[in-house]
């Protein structure tokens, strides 16, 4: 498993981690193929704050993670 901390920007997560992309896509937020929302949004959302705004449990958002080998922390 791979950690990866809550509280990194959505846009260097994707950057390290090109399947972060995917998942994210997956729970709703189409937004992100938007390559202008990625460099701008992107670089102040955290999964965090993605969890608090698109009313997904940090639970569930772990499970999801943890399904595509990587632990939330």
């Amino acid at each position: 498993m791979t950690n990866i901390s809550i509280h990194t920007s959505l846009a260097k997560l994707i950057k390290t981690y090109p399947e972060i992309k995917e998942i994210l896509l997956s729970l709703g937020y189409e937004k992100i193929e938007n390559p202008l929302i990625l460099k701008t949004v992107g670089r102040l959302m955290t999964l965090n704050k993605f969890s608090e705004l698109n009313d997904i449990s940090m639970e569930h958002l772990k499970n999801v993670f943890a399904r595509h080998g990587f632990t939330l922390t």
